[in-house]
């Protein structure tokens, strides 16, 4: 039935195909359209997929035989990186940001001639969504940017329903063609049973100096918007916040981004007024999104389009994200690890930083006995120019560009101390770093979301 598809959709050498990550590590659908493209005998395409996980590391060996010879992405787990990171691929993967690969699919400067829209629900016309089915993974929300823009699209379910699917996510006038399989993807790969909330000593010291910068800065008031990861230190965070949210009875107005159980749990508390969600990160955040109808479903474009006449991420009061790395210019980088080899990506990470009156950093001072802070990144993912607040352990720096925040940091006695102190405090945590090794050849080009360059990535040598 995929092969079929792919017929009628008359896919050629040198087109653009392209995917949606709702279904994580549990994703079967991208691996088995490129296993059947490879059987047809088709080449030299580019794989423009939202984000490339572990679980699509057979990728590789569709780059190796041809079939495969680019990718654009905002996301690259660390098998595939590495791979990429050696230099496996001629032409550098071009990374966006989660607002900008919309707005370019929008704008044409990214054109895709075959979407393939993973759906756990889905009826014969192609209405579709990921509320429900054995594959649920709630907001379907990156993947409205293809259906809509790219020139054929076919709908993959593991649940065909009779038409009409009442509530849709996507509806049929995008889709071409719909295609039945038995499964599109692993449950327990897809959603996560429970996000927890870490208790590490040192990320609740860094989750209680966080919520305590919120306080300070004022904007914890009624009306309040917020974003955070679904790492464990930035859910600490959360709890604090939530904490002091009840305690002085504020009304938050939106919970926004990828969202976890624990925004669930303050949606239900009282603690905003609704849920703005372009992706679920667990079983709960699903079964909310599926019936609570104060918990919405965006598109990337409404989650963070630079293009868009309006998009959330404007209207974000603060917003907390981790880094890899962070220089004296509060430069961020999410793309590489210490050795310059590709493991991740900017996401939503640029976008919310440019938009959010308050874009905080939180990260230890080391990991793996290196220092986070440096003089300068490995990889610019999100411009120091939209970065606030660097949080740690060991205190807390505020850009030089908000002299008034800082002010209000230090009246409300938080440790604050100076990116530079940070940094010292770091090497003598760890020790100076030496520079690793790196080659002088572009595997990556990393593309701000405005469309403008950011940085490009270099290869690394080979590991044995």
């Amino acid at each position: 039935m995929i092969k079929e598809a792919i017929e009628k959709c008359e896919l050629r050498d040198g087109m653009t195909i392209s995917f949606h990550h709702h279904m994580r590590n549990g994703d079967y659908v991208l691996n088995m359209v490129l296993d059947e493209i490879a059987k047809m005998g088709i080449k030299d395409l580019t794989v423009n997929a939202s984000s490339v996980f572990d679980v699509h590391e057979p990728i590789i060996g569709h780059i190796k035989n041809g079939v495969v010879t680019g990718i654009e992405c905002n996301y690259m787990g660390g098998k595939v990186g590495k791979a990429i990171s050696e230099g496996i691929m001629d032409k550098p993967v071009i990374f966006r940001s989660h607002g900008g690969r919309a707005s370019d699919m929008e704008k044409g400067t990214s054109v895709i001639d075959v979407a393939f829209i993973a759906a756990p629900t889905a009826d014969d016309m192609g209405n579709c969504t990921g509320k429900v089915g054995k594959s649920a993974c709630g907001s379907i929300g990156y993947a409205f940017a293809d259906a809509m823009n790219a020139k054929k699209v076919v709908v993959i379910t593991d649940n065909l329903v009779e038409y009409p699917l009442v509530d849709f996510s996507i509806p049929e006038v995008y889709v071409d063609y719909v295609v039945a399989v038995d499964q599109i993807g692993n449950p327990a790969g897809i959603v996560s049973g429970t996000t927890k909330i870490t208790r590490d000593p040192v990320g609740l010291k860094m989750a209680s100096y966080a919520a305590k910068v919120i306080e300070a800065s004022g904007l914890l008031k009624d009306g309040f918007s917020f974003q955070t990861g679904a790492g464990g230190a930035s859910l600490a965070a959360a709890k604090f916040l939530k904490d002091v949210m009840l305690k002085e009875n504020i009304h938050g107005s939106f919970g926004l981004g990828g969202i976890t159980g624990y925004l669930v749990d303050m949606l239900n508390e009282g603690c905003f007024e609704s849920l703005m969600d372009v992706q679920c990160f667990d079983l709960k955040a699903v079964e909310s999104i599926r019936d609570n109808p104060r918990h919405q479903e965006i598109s990337a474009t409404h989650y963070a389009s630079p293009d868009a006449k309006s998009s959330v991420v404007d209207s974000l009061d603060v917003v907390i994200l981790g880094a890899t790395e962070i220089d004296t210019d509060f430069n961020v980088n999410v793309h590489t690890d210490s050795s310059g080899s590709i493991m991740g990506g900017s996401g939503g990470h640029s976008d919310t930083a440019a938009g959010a009156k308050l874009a905080m950093i939180i990260a230890p001072l080391s990991r793996a006995r290196l220092p986070i802070v440096t003089d300068h990144v490995t990889c610019v993912s999100t411009p120091g120019s939209t970065v606030d607040v660097l949080v740690t352990q060991k205190g807390v720096a505020v850009n030089p560009a908000k002299p008034e925040l800082r002010q209000r940091l230090v009246d409300a006695g938080i440790n604050v101390k100076d990116i530079e102190e940070l940094k010292a405090l770091a090497e003598r945590i760890s020790g100076v770093p030496g520079k690793p090794a790196r080659g002088t050849r572009t595997v990556a080009k990393v593309i701000y979301r405005d469309g403008t360059p950011l940085d490009e990535i270099k290869n690394v040598p080979a590991q044995e």
